[in-house]
């Protein structure tokens, strides 16, 4: 069975096709990123004008030499994202579906994340842990089943993602911040600056990040000439007190479950000072750690194509809107 993935829940915009027997078969992804970088931010409305403007294109060169007609059913994200954004992605799949006369499943942009690595690699079984870690979202999850998931710990403010790239914009780098901060905190002293570590000893497996950005604010407000030295100081002690709170929390989730896998998902998997410190977790905790392909870990069409391999259609054909500009995982079973 052939899926069709179709993702455009904030400023990329991507489509794959993922065959039950042979993996992925296409895929193409166009990237926003040039464009809001000059508002350093997404700018919701030029993100939904900008996926009308390549959707087309992007199609064509995910189906490579596959045709339109080899589509057995058409997965799509319908949440959780910019409304405008879902909408476009939604419309675009409801016109093929109609077209092609296929089903048409709506994914949840989360659980695409919490089951990409299993795309990657076949030997994972659940249950595992999984942190996801975006610029949008910030959670621990213990995935018990396909559908079956409890949400241990989240950010009570800022998503870690969202945290790197407010530190990178204190420190005058581009949008996004975060692969930003990665590659000036090579040069930098880690213990430069002893960032507070927020929550770090909290009973709970719950994060907050606000008051670790506002200490980077202050620190940056105090220096009267921040050179690209200092800025190197600053992103490496930054980087290591959020990898910190991530490690501890994670420990502490693997004391409570005894599970034994523990997937890093989610744009900040990217990062390789954190996919390292959490490698280290493996021999220490006797647990194995996987991340997904770097071209993974940020918004992509090949974890809702995988998704939707796994579902069953609806039955009716129903073109009724499913977006959800809010989906939290635990009314997925709702």
């Amino acid at each position: 069975m052939i899926t069709l993935g179709i993702e455009t829940s904030c400023d990329e915009t991507a489509i794959a096709l993922y065959d039950s027997d042979k993996g992925i078969i296409g895929e193409s992804i166009y990237s926003q990123m040039k464009m809001h970088a000059e508002y350093g931010g997404v700018v919701p409305e030029l993100a939904s004008r900008d996926h009308c403007l390549k959707i087309i294109d992007v199609l064509k060169d995910a189906m490579g030499d596959h045709s339109l007609e080899s589509i057995d059913q058409i997965a799509y994200t319908s949440g959780p994202g910019l409304l405008g954004a879902l909408l476009i992605g939604e419309s675009f799949a409801q016109g093929l579906s109609s077209a092609l006369e296929v089903p048409l499943i709506p994914i949840n942009h989360l659980e695409g994340h919490l089951m990409s690595p299993i795309m990657e690699f076949p030997e994972i079984s659940m249950p595992f842990i999984c942190l996801l870690v975006s610029g949008g979202h910030s959670m621990i999850v213990d995935v018990k089943a396909k559908g079956e998931y409890e949400i241990l710990g989240q950010s009570q403010d800022d998503a870690v993602g969202e945290a790197f790239d407010k530190v990178g914009k204190l420190l005058g780098l581009p949008y996004p911040g975060g692969p930003h901060i990665e590659k000036i905190a090579m040069k930098g002293n880690s213990s430069a600056y002893d960032f507070p570590r927020p929550m770090i000893h909290s009973g709970n497996l719950d994060m907050s990040l606000s008051g670790l950005k506002t200490a980077v604010l202050y620190t940056v407000q105090k220096i009267d000439d921040l050179d690209d030295d200092m800025k190197a100081d600053i992103a490496a002690s930054f980087q290591k007190a959020v990898t910190d709170v991530l490690i501890a929390k994670i420990k502490k989730t693997i004391d409570q479950t005894n599970r034994t896998k523990v997937i890093i998902a989610g744009g900040v998997a990217a990062n390789k000072y954190i996919r390292e410190e959490f490698r280290n977790l493996e021999s220490i905790l006797n647990v194995k750690v996987y991340y997904p392909d770097l071209k993974y870990c940020g918004d992509n069409a090949a974890m809702i194509a995988f998704v939707g391999s796994m579902m069953s259609p609806l039955k009716e054909h129903n073109i009724k809107s499913k977006v959800r500009a809010r989906w939290p995982l635990n009314e997925l079973t709702k």
